[in-house]
Parts: C-alpha cells; sequence; structure tokens
C-alpha cells in the first residue's frame, strides 16, 4: 500500500484529491492537513511514502513544510499549484512531480505510479531529499526577486512558531544550522544555507556582515573600529556581531555615510 497524506488550506481541492485516492487500489490516505503546520506534524507522525503539498498556503507553505519536517522523515513530495511558472521548472528539471490544479485524476494516477515506482528502488530516501532539498533552493532563488520573505516558519519542539522578519535582529551560521536572534534576545533555529537565505531577505532591511552573519541593519545602534580596519557592531539587545575586513566597505557605505 503506497500511504499517502494531503495537505491543502482550500477545503474543495482538499475534499476532491481524498475522493480520488479513495477510489483507488493499492493507496492508503492516511491523513488530510489544513495548513503547512498541521502537515508538518501529521508527516512526522505518520510517516507517509508520499505527500501531496499545496505550494501556495498561507503562513507555511509547501516549500517551508519540506524546509520543516525531520529528514529523515520528508517522504516524496508532489506540489500541487493553482498555477507557478518557477515551479513547474525547478521541480521538473530536478525530477520532483507536481500536479495542476484542477488536478486530473489520470495525472493523479500517474504521480502515485511514478511514487510506487521510486519506492521500488534502493536507498531511494536519501536521494529523493537531497534532490528535493536543491528543488526547493533553485525556487527561493528564482522567487528572490519577486517578493522578499516577510516571515519565517520555525520550530519548537512539536509547534511551528511565525517569526515576522522584522523582529529579526541577527541571523548567524552555525554549520548547516542557522541562529535567529531577535530584538527581545529570543533564539531560534533552522535548518537552511546562510547564502541562500540572505538571496530572499530584502536587502535595504539586512546586511551581510561575515561569511556567517547577516544582521538587520535598524537594529544597529553602535559600529566599532577595530585594528586591521574592521568592526564589531553592536545591536539593540546587546549582542555584538564582528565585521569581515571584505564586509567593512559595505557596512560603511551602508552605515557609516550621510
Amino acid at each position: 500500500m503506497l500511504r499517502v497524506v494531503i495537505a491543502d488550506d482550500e477545503r474543495p481541492a482538499r475534499a476532491f484529491l481524498a475522493a480520488t485516492l479513495r477510489t483507488l487500489d493499492g493507496v492508503e490516505l492516511v491523513g488530510e492537513a489544513t495548513g503547512g503546520a498541521e502537515a508538518v506534524t501529521l508527516i512526522e507522525r505518520t510517516r507517509p511514502d508520499l505527500a501531496l503539498l499545496d505550494l501556495q498556503m498561507p503562513e507555511v507553505d509547501g516549500l517551508a513544510v519540506v524546509r520543516l519536517v525531520q529528514r529523515d522523515r520528508l517522504p516524496l513530495v508532489a506540489f500541487v499549484t493553482a498555477y507557478d511558472e518557477y515551479a513547474v521548472q525547478a521541480f521538473e528539471l530536478s525530477a520532483i512531480d507536481y500536479l495542476l490544479k484542477p488536478v486530473e485524476p489520470s495525472r493523479l494516477r500517474q504521480t502515485l505510479t511514478r511514487a510506487a515506482e521510486r519506492l521500488a528502488g534502493t536507498d531511494v530516501r536519501s536521494g529523493e531529499v537531497e534532490r528535493l532539498r536543491a528543488a526547493v533552493v533553485a525556487y527561493d532563488r528564482g522567487v528572490a526577486t519577486a517578493e522578499y520573505l516577510r516571515r519565517i516558519p520555525v520550530r519548537r519542539r512539536d509547534d511551528t512558531i511565525i517569526l515576522p522578519t522584522e523582529q529579526i535582529v541577527a541571523i548567524v551560521a552555525d554549520g548547516e544550522l542557522l541562529r535567529l536572534t531577535t530584538g527581545t534576545g529570543e533564539r531560534h533555529t533552522i535548518t537552511y544555507r546562510l547564502k541562500d537565505l540572505e538571496l530572499r531577505l530584502d536587502p535595504s532591511r539586512f546586511v551581510r556582515l561575515s561569511r556567517s552573519a547577516i544582521v538587520n541593519i535598524d537594529a544597529v545602534t553602535r559600529v566599532s573600529p577595530m585594528p586591521g580596519g574592521t568592526y564589531v557592531v553592536t545591536l539593540t539587545n546587546k549582542l555584538q556581531v564582528p565585521v569581515s575586513r571584505g564586509r567593512a566597505r559595505t557596512l560603511r557605505d551602508v552605515l557609516l555615510r550621510l
């Protein structure tokens, strides 16, 4: 049996997919989610073989679900979208399936067949997870110039917290993790590459200060010169972030000129 979950905030679309899946042999619908945060919990709890994720869900969209689900619990994924040329290009080129709304039953059956065939292969999960995450990065880069992030979903135990980017004062890379600090001192951790997140942040608000740090320009309260032509910036929450020599000119251009 191919175990499937559905995540879509639109009830008619979700009901159609569920009804279609229930008519198919060899398929078990193990759960439905009305949004992305609920989908993350559902996927990690039920461990399905395939997730049908609506790409454009509010707050936590289909891409965020992929980023938030624990790596070892991420199933095969097919994105469902009304129309998105970037998604079609990114996921088709990366061999990640997608379904255009309104979904045709025959097209859904193709997706299920493809998922079953991949699961029959060896070492499928690790390869698919890496391919899927690469496709998400490709998508992020494609839309970065169209719309900057206004909020970031982050995990805290079993909950998903929606963090407005305007509340973030610093983002510091720690290996494969990013540490996000707010003006009130709250700390959050996400799995994401700093250079990819940088592309999705408004450059008029955030500036890269080193290979491992980005800060909110409006949160900088003091710039202190250091030996060798570098600086240390102090933020509103008293956090101090060093500026690399290569980024010192950027800092001067952004903050130290009238």
